[in-house]
Order: C-alpha cells, then sequence, then structure tokens
C-alpha cells in the first residue's frame, strides 16, 4: 500500500511540474508570439498598400507555397543556402539525428519513397544505436566508473559513499565543460547568427535528444568546409550521447549505492517458480516439518549386524 502511495505521489508532481512549465513557457512565450504577429500583419498592410498591382489572394497563395517549403529545409531567400540538403554529408547527419531520435525536424524526406524508406530505415537503426550505445557505455562505465570507485575505496581507504559522490560531481563537470561548453563556444564561432546562449541551448536540446529543430547547423550561405562541418556534427551528437548516457548510468548507480532507487522502486521480487521444487512428492510437507535429531551411533547398524 505504501508503494502504490508513493507512485501517486511521483505523479502527481510530475503533472504539477508539467503544469509549472507550461504555465511559465506561456507566460514568457506569448507576449513575443502576439507582437510577431502584429508585426507581420502591419508589415503585410503596409505592402500591399504600397504595391496596388498586388493581389492579396495571389499573395497569400505565394506566402502559403514559401511557407510550406521552409517546413521541408527549402528556401529562396538571398542569405539562405543554395546548396543541396541531401549531398552525401547532410543525408548523414540527417541519418545519424533519425537513428539516435535526435530528430531536428529541420530537414526531412520530401517523397513519399523517402518517408516509407525512414520507416524502415529508423525501425531497425534505432535498436541497432542503442544496442551500440549501451554496449560502448558498459565499457566506458567499467573504465571511468568502476575502476576510479574501487581504486579510491579498496587500495585508499576511503569510504564508497564519499568516493561515488565526489566522482560524480567530477564527472559531471567534465562533461559540462567537454561536451556543452566547449562545444558552444565553438559553435558561437562558426554560426555567426548564434549568441553563445543559442548555442549552448542547442547542445543540450541535441544531447537530450529533444531536438526541437529552431537551431541547425551548417544552414547559412557559402560556409566554410559545409559538408565536413555536417560531419563533424554528427561524430559529435554520437560522443555527446555517450558522455550523457555514461553519467546517466554513474548517477543511477550512485542513487542505489544511497538507497534511493529503494524509496521509489519495488524491490526485486525473485521468480517463485525458480524457488518452487521441480518434483513434489507425498511426504515433502512432513520432511520440510519434521525437526532434525542429533546423529547417535548407538542405534545405528554396525558391521556385525550383517548376515555372513
Amino acid at each position: 500500500m505504501k508503494s502504490w502511495v508513493l507512485l501517486c505521489l511521483l505523479v502527481g508532481g510530475y503533472l504539477a511540474y508539467l503544469l509549472l512549465g507550461s504555465l511559465v513557457v506561456s507566460t514568457i512565450e506569448s507576449p513575443y508570439e502576439r507582437q510577431l504577429r502584429k508585426d507581420l500583419v502591419d508589415r503585410k498592410q503596409q505592402f500591399l498598400s504600397e504595391s496596388s498591382c498586388v493581389n492579396e489572394t495571389d499573395l497569400e497563395e505565394f506566402l502559403a507555397k514559401v511557407i510550406n517549403a521552409n517546413k521541408f529545409g527549402v528556401s529562396i531567400l538571398n542569405n539562405a543556402s543554395n546548396e543541396s540538403r541531401w549531398d552525401l554529408a547532410s543525408s548523414l547527419f540527417f541519418s545519424s539525428t533519425l537513428v539516435t531520435t535526435v530528430g531536428y525536424g529541420y530537414t526531412t524526406p520530401l517523397s513519399d519513397t523517402g518517408k516509407a524508406f525512414c520507416i524502415f530505415y529508423a525501425l531497425v537503426g534505432v535498436p541497432f544505436t542503442m544496442l551500440v550505445l549501451s554496449a560502448a557505455v558498459q565499457r566506458l562505465m567499467a573504465t571511468f566508473t568502476h575502476r576510479p570507485i574501487r581504486y579510491f575505496h579498496v587500495h585508499r581507504g576511503y569510504d564508497r559513499k564519499m568516493v561515488t559522490r565526489v566522482h560524480l560531481c567530477v564527472l559531471t563537470i567534465v562533461v559540462l565543460i567537454f561536451f556543452l561548453v566547449v562545444p558552444s563556444a565553438i559553435f558561437n564561432a562558426i554560426e555567426t547568427t548564434w549568441t553563445f546562449l543559442d548555442a549552448f541551448y542547442f547542445c543540450f536540446i541535441s544531447l537530450c535528444t529533444i531536438g526541437l529543430g529552431d537551431y541547425v547547423p551548417g544552414e547559412q550561405s557559402d560556409q566554410f568546409l559545409r559538408q565536413l562541418y555536417k560531419v563533424s556534427v554528427a561524430f559529435y551528437l554520437f560522443l555527446g550521447l555517450l558522455s550523457m548516457l555514461l553519467f546517466l548510468q554513474t548517477f543511477h548507480k550512485a542513487a542505489d549505492l544511497h538507497g534511493l532507487t529503494d524509496m521509489l522502486f519495488l524491490p526485486r521480487l525473485a521468480d517463485q517458480e525458480d524457488l518452487e521444487p521441480i518434483l513434489e512428492t507425498a511426504n515433502s510437507s512432513l520432511t520440510e516439518t519434521e525437526p532434525k535429531r542429533p546423529f547417535n551411533t548407538d542405534t545405528q547398524p554396525g558391521y556385525e549386524s550383517i548376515n555372513r
């Protein structure tokens, strides 16, 4: 009964957390949305008033086609990249975001054949990617988590819980610096329209496999070594996912050691079928309840009782 009460509290807290996030996001973003819509409407009316030869219906149809093409990553602006989004490097970047479930949604297949292929490709690629990541993280855990903790606990004599806490803090700092801060500075230098906050936001959203798609690298016009840049970003995403999984696995082990998971999860119950005897006899209940008597040598038969 206690476990169900705890589960209800967790679900209630989760729903409250979702409600809090929706209220905060709505409060922050709604004014910007209203202002942007007002600016666009005013700009459209100004354009129609200054261009009397343009029909409003034709303009609406043209804008609808432009917006629909932009959903597939196709733009006709002068400052947009005119290179194909389906060259080998861009396709590799798309495939990596597909099988790692990052899925920015900025570049999507245009044809029905491409959509069908993505379904079957992801059907195999997503489990395959999870298998590769799990196998790699298992070996990284042995090298970067279990071995340091065991060394300081066994050979140095430090308390295991204290060593685990310090190791988790060090690992957090390493992941934060080398997979979030440093890549953010690199993206900020390469992507001229991104601020450092935009770059850090992109790295965090990507490594958490959220992939909102509002920031996608390598989409500026005349970008230096764009194809190599795309491949490098795909490689960074894979290494970043490894680091995040390593951090989560280490955090889970630390939570187990400090008893946090015992408060939230049910205990691991042994399989009752494995505990039952394979063959049951009629006297099995009697043998289990019969008390054990001490061995008495006087009452046991000897060699003299054997008939010759």
